[in-house]
């Protein structure tokens, strides 16, 4: 009898502030709005609009670590840590994420001068009222699909460029697109597999140093093609959005399957 192998999570990926460089955790507390900690903070520019690393290729080279009990933000660039202190909390805004949702937040108005360094442009940091996620508030991306993005003989594409919070090893190139609609538990977390999610700049940048040195949405283009799916139209899709039915603890290596 030939044995099957489950499938595992191979990766888990999470940011405190939506667009700065990905970290890769243990473990993670799943929510009903995600990750917790995840994408709690956002950056905008002057004029209230949404930024982050497809326009920005220097804040891939900053990490932050965020404690909500204190509202404590540290910032680390490339040569060790920048900052550290609490938020100052000011004005209410209104993001619009691409016109998938609106999120409410409060700008953190004594963290501006650090972004806007960093960014070369004028950049505010916002405390979320929720995180800061476009569909849904958990992404899934099978570690097969990544590989067979590289055509025979090239180097494997790195996972990270594509910022997703479950890399899950042990299916076969694409099968979570084939989820849809259907249950899947996670550790200790279950969900619902949702629809794919559409791919940006972002992706062609270098997960260390934040530059464009491999063009990933041509890569997902030559073998998918490109599609269309609600509600962001046409465009380049790789990996889906997963919503979450009940909240718990996702750990590395950690089993998943399909529930019937």
């Amino acid at each position: 009898m030939v044995s099957v192998q489950p499938m595992r999570v191979s990766l888990l990926s999470v940011t405190p502030v939506k667009g700065l460089a990905v970290q890769h955790p243990d473990q993670v507390e799943v929510t009903f709005g995600g990750i917790k900690g995840d994408r709690s903070l956002f950056l905008v520019d002057d004029s209230g609009e949404l930024m982050s690393c497809w326009t920005i290729g220097e804040l891939i080279r900053h990490r932050a670590e965020y404690d909500p009990s204190t509202d404590m933000l540290s910032v680390y660039g490339p040569e060790g840590l920048l900052r550290s202190d609490r938020l100052e909390r000011a004005e209410t805004l209104h993001t619009d994420f691409y016109g998938l949702r609106s999120v409410t937040g409060r700008v953190a108005a004594n963290w501006t001068d650090l972004f806007s360094q960093i960014a070369g442009r004028p950049l505010r940091v916002v405390v979320g009222d929720s995180a800061g996620w476009d569909v849904f508030g958990l992404t899934l991306l099978g570690s097969e699909s990544v590989a067979a993005l590289a055509p025979d003989g090239d180097e494997r594409v790195d996972a990270r460029r594509f910022r997703m919070n479950v890399e899950i090893a042990g299916s076969e190139p694409h099968d979570e697109d084939t989820w849809a609609g259907r249950e899947l538990r996670v550790g200790g977390v279950r969900v619902r597999v949702g629809g794919p999610v559409k791919r940006c700049v972002a992706t062609t940048r270098n997960p260390d140093t934040g530059v464009i040195d491999l063009q990933t949405l041509k890569m997902i283009g030559k073998r998918r093609g490109r599609q269309s799916h609600e509600p962001d139209g046409a465009g380049f899709y790789f990996g889906v959005y997963g919503e979450v039915l009940v909240e718990g603890r996702i750990n590395l290596g950690d089993e998943v399957a399909l529930v019937d």
